[in-house]
Parts: C-alpha cells; sequence; structure tokens
C-alpha cells in the first residue's frame, strides 16, 4: 500500500503519542526521586527539553529562512513560520516550567541572570517575529524581512547554551554535550530519562511544525483560490 504525505504525518503523530506516553511513565514513575530537590526535580525532565526545542525551533527558522531567500521557494518560508509558531509554544513552556522549578528550590520565581535573561529574549523574538507576520503587509517584502529576523535571531542559541557555563550564578551548569562539565556526578538512570525526554519532545516539536506546515499550506491554496475568482 502506498504511503501518501497524509497517512505519514498521521503514522508520525500516533508514533509520537506512545513515546509521550512512554516519557511520561518514565518521569513520575521509573525514575527515582532526586535526593537533594526531591519530587520538584521532575520538571527538569520537562524544562530542558522544552528548553531544548524551543532553541531547535528557531535554528529551523533561520535556516529555513536562508532557504527561502536563496531558492524563492514557498514551501521554505511556510517551514520557518510553523517552526516560529511551535517555538513560541516551546518557548513560552521553558519559561513557565523553569518559573515553577526555580521558586522552591531558589526561593525566587527569577533571578535575571544571563541564561534566563537570554531565554526570554528568544521567545521575544518568536513572539516579534510571529507578529511582523501578521500584521506587516503580505507580500515578498514581509517575507524577506521575516527572514532576516528569523536569521538574527538563531544567534542568540548559543549564548543561551553556554551562558551557564560562562556566567555562573544559580543556574545549574550544563551536564550533556560538549561544554558539559565533566566532575558533577548524576545518576545513570537520570541522564536515560532526561535524554529520552528530549528526543520526546522532539518528536513533538517535529509533529507541530508537520501540521502547522499543512495547515498553512491549505491556506495559501485557498488564498489562491479567492484571488483567481476575483
Amino acid at each position: 500500500m502506498k504511503i501518501t504525505k497524509l497517512n505519514f504525518i498521521n503514522i508520525f503523530i500516533i508514533f509520537t503519542g506512545i513515546i509521550v506516553v512512554i516519557d511520561m511513565w518514565m518521569i513520575f514513575v521509573w525514575v527515582p526521586t532526586e535526593i537533594n530537590q526531591g519530587a520538584i526535580q521532575r520538571i527538569l525532565y520537562l524544562h530542558v527539553p522544552v528548553a531544548w526545542g524551543s532553541m531547535a525551533a528557531i535554528c529551523i527558522v533561520a535556516f529555513s529562512s536562508i532557504m527561502y531567500l536563496y531558492k524563492k521557494a514557498e514551501k521554505w518560508d511556510r517551514i520557518a513560520l510553523s517552526a516560529a509558531e511551535s517555538g513560541a509554544i516551546f518557548g513560552a513552556m521553558m519559561l513557565l516550567s523553569g518559573m515553577l522549578w526555580a521558586r522552591p528550590v531558589w526561593g525566587v520565581f527569577w533571578t535575571g541572570e544571563a541564561k534566563l535573561t537570554f531565554s526570554l529574549i528568544l521567545f521575544i523574538l518568536f513572539i516579534a517575529y510571529l507578529m511582523f507576520r501578521a500584521y506587516f503587509p503580505k507580500g515578498i517584502q514581509q517575507k524577506r524581512i521575516s527572514a532576516v529576523i528569523g536569521i538574527i535571531g538563531a544567534i542568540d542559541t548559543p549564548i543561551i547554551y553556554f551562558a551557564a557555563n560562562l556566567w555562573e550564578r544559580a543556574h545549574p551548569p550544563l551536564i550533556a554535550g560538549p561544554a558539559a562539565t565533566s566532575d558533577s556526578f548524576i545518576s545513570q538512570n537520570i541522564i536515560l530519562t532526561l535524554l529520552f525526554s528530549v528526543v520526546t519532545f522532539t518528536l513533538v516539536l517535529s509533529s507541530l511544525i508537520f501540521l502547522r506546515y499543512t495547515l498553512r499550506k491549505n491556506e495559501d491554496e485557498i488564498d489562491l483560490i479567492i484571488i483567481n475568482k476575483t
């Protein structure tokens, strides 16, 4: 049986849903409670993946924007917009989950340190991009300027990633990746659950982008039909 594009998206979403269920079981049942922070530490299994997702989303926006400026193909503009909308959702979840974790651990919702500030800037960049797309007159000029905004926004990503190590304050240092600290001992179960959550929310982000891209494409086709009839 031939698998169409729509069928592939449906299968991908169902698969993602199954992975999400497994991830929730690992977070709330399988992984042991962290000794020092207690149950509140489980928020990090959601906070870290959505933070990663928001940074991945702005990178997709930037790459798609570059491809749009180079290829002039509408599909790249749709991907950029879809990634920006999905990234805004992940950015909001990143900030909210971070504050919910910080209040009982640090005693405050917000400290204003570099990593938090640049994360807030990333969320604002998503909102600025979407507001520009919503209120600037539609056309090639709108898409070109928004592409430039998306490319500039990606500069914030490496700053967020390295901020905790460059400007050490309350925020925990990196425990994974090329800039991770090697002297901290962390349970293998915690690492495994965290990595699985990152993969899970990457699939969720991909599903959102797929769905929004399909919807955006349908919207463009409807607009084209209306224009041809007028």
